[in-house]
């Protein structure tokens, strides 16, 4: 059910209407506190959809919301569980999205 539920949100922060992501964004960004390592499952699903697109996003509130996000995992999950996914963020995304991953891993 977990998966399910967060396969779903998952899309909606790739939403091509930019309203929608940045909410999506900030809803994410009230959950993590509240679901902290609950969301160990789902996290190498989570965190693509997070960076792909809203790292680089020209786009204010969506880039801020992103930034956010990553900022509440940082703070509220295990290091071990953000370890991996944020290696592989960093090695493959360009611009200031890869800039903000590897200054995160540092």
């Amino acid at each position: 059910m977990f998966f399910q539920i967060f396969d779903a949100f998952k899309s909606r922060l790739h939403d091509s209407n930019s309203k929608v992501n940045q909410v999506a964004l900030e809803a994410m960004h009230k959950m993590i506190p509240l679901l902290r390592d609950h969301l160990s499952p789902v996290i190498n699903m989570l965190i693509p959809a997070i960076v792909d697109n809203n790292l680089n996003s020209k786009n204010p509130g969506i880039y801020a919301a992103a930034t956010n996000v990553i900022q509440s995992l940082c703070q509220h999950l295990d290091n071990y569980l953000l370890l991996q996914p944020f290696c592989t963020k960093a090695q493959f995304l360009n611009g200031k999205a890869k800039q903000d991953m590897t200054e995160k891993l540092a």
